[in-house]
């Protein structure tokens, strides 16, 4: 009997009798009669099929997950392979965008760089047209004033001319007058005129007359006298020679005076000042030279330390040879802040005869150096002072630039790159060919201070170094390339 349980108890087992039949034996049993099945059999029977059914599709689903997820892992495997080669390929492209925007960078600052000195540059054009358009009437008055006189020059000339042939033609009277006379005769005139001494022959006349006659045609004070005082100034003398106690009787009389004697130059002295213009003296106290044999950037002379202290002024002077047609970078001084804090420097592109004088990039001046491209020694001093917002540029102890306005209260700070020869895009590098420095650089020296010209003057002839020089030759550190440094005590002794 089935015994009643709770609504939380299992089922009773019932137990079903089975017929097992055994196929391997050949002997047929013969049918008997069917006995009919027990109806839970015939349930436990049905609810262990579809158990089996339920059992197999769900070992067939757990298969099927098991190769979704073998797929899936293979899939993931794939995908963290590419995942891996893209973040490869963005880390080179990330490492390709920052060199490419540093150079961009780089090039950036460059570009405003020049475009900042195109703008100075147009600015000080702008300003020269304007000073050449309010001073070309004051051009044309000293044109007009120049025509006329070179016009009187050359009336004057003309008549200096014209007193040369008759002063000539009385003195060949005279000489003829002298031959004809004898010697007797000679003497007297000779003592009743004061004569310094007697002409021992027709033709040779003495040395202090010769010389002063010289003079009075070569004084430029003779040159500017009217035409007439310039005629009547040899008449005294040749009219005294052929009548006798004229000269005193026109004194006495009221006539026109004797010219008072001039300060003559000896010919000996002549000759001694003409020898120191064609044969100049040496020029000494030189201390060192620096060789560029060529336009290479590899090609550099650097000084280090560089200056220790903010320079309010400074001056800077050296001698310069160059064979080029253009100076190049004669120095070059940068830091991080600013690759041109300090900068003098021309380039192998017009115009060629300036270089550019930079104080804190941008601003800049241009200074004129076409007379110093003749391929000889010339000496240039460039002096600026920021209490006084004014510069200087001397080229053979003349000044041939200065100007105002330029870089008042600005300091340079220290402890950056000083470079000979080389121009700095960037601190200690970036260098151009077109801007290198090409040919010698002897005595270049560098002050704090603003030099006087009697020193710039004294400098250019070889009189020594003015006082407190902060930076010399002396303090190169490191030469590179091909550059040579030449111990030479006078400029000539240099090559």
């Amino acid at each position: 009997p089935r015994a009643k349980f709770g609504s939380g108890a299992q089922r009773p087992l019932t137990l079903c009798p089975a017929k097992v039949y055994d196929y391997s034996s050949h002997h047929v049993q013969p049918a008997g009669p069917r006995s009919q099945p027990n109806p839970a059999c015939l349930s436990a029977f049905s609810q262990f099929r579809r158990f089996q059914e339920v059992t197999l599709l769900r070992f067939h689903e757990i298969a099927g997950n098991h190769n979704v997820s073998q797929d899936a892992d293979a899939q993931l495997e794939r995908l963290r392979g590419r995942q891996e080669a893209l973040e490869s390929a963005a880390n080179e492209t990330h490492a390709a965008t920052r060199q490419e925007l540093g150079r961009l960078r780089a090039q950036l600052k460059k570009l405003r760089r020049k475009t900042g000195e195109q703008e100075a540059r147009l600015t000080a054009l702008q300003e020269a047209w304007q000073e050449s358009t309010a001073g070309a009437q004051r051009q044309e008055a000293l044109l007009a004033d120049l025509a006329r006189d070179v016009a009187s020059q050359r009336e004057a000339g003309r008549a200096v001319r014209a007193a040369q042939q008759s002063l000539q033609k009385a003195l060949e009277g005279v000489q003829d007058a002298l031959k004809s006379q004898g010697s007797n005769r000679l003497m007297a005139l000779s003592q009743d005129h004061g004569e310094q001494s007697a002409v021992p022959t027709a033709r040779a006349l003495p040395l202090p007359e010769l010389e002063a006659d010289a003079a009075s045609l070569l004084d430029p004070q003779a040159l500017r006298q009217p035409a007439s005082v310039q005629g009547r100034v040899p008449e005294g003398p040749l009219q005294g020679l052929r009548q006798p106690g004229a000269g005193s009787s026109r004194a006495s009389s009221g006539g026109i005076p004797p010219p008072p004697p001039r300060a003559t130059v000896p010919c000996v002295t002549r000759l001694l000042m003409a020898s120191l213009f064609l044969f100049p003296l040496p020029v000494c106290n030189v201390g060192s030279m620096l060789v560029f044999p060529n336009a290479s950037t590899e090609n550099f002379a650097v000084i280090q330390p560089g200056p220790r202290t903010s320079l309010l002024e400074l001056s800077v002077c050296s001698w310069v040879r160059t064979p080029a047609g253009y100076l190049g970078t004669i120095l070059s001084y940068a830091t991080e802040e600013n690759d041109n804090k300090l900068v003098l420097h021309g380039r192998d592109v017009a115009p060629r005869s300036a270089v550019h004088f930079v104080i804190g990039d941008p601003a800049f001046r241009e200074l004129p150096v076409g007379r110093v491209l003749d391929g000889t020694w010339h000496h240039l001093c460039t002096i600026w002072s920021s209490i006084q917002g004014r510069y200087w540029f001397f080229v053979d102890r003349r000044l041939v630039s200065m100007g105002s306005r330029f870089r008042r209260g600005y300091e340079i700070p220290p402890g950056g790159s000083l470079i000979l020869g080389q121009e700095q895009d960037v601190l200690g590098g970036g260098f151009e060919p077109s801007e290198a420095f090409v040919g010698f650089l002897a005595g270049f020296a560098m002050w704090d201070r603003a030099l006087s010209p009697g020193e710039v003057s004294g400098l250019a002839v070889g009189s020594g170094l003015p006082r407190g020089p902060l930076l010399t030759l002396a303090d190169v550190s490191a030469l590179h390339g091909s550059v040579r440094k030449v111990n030479c005590t006078c400029l000539e002794l240099c090559l």
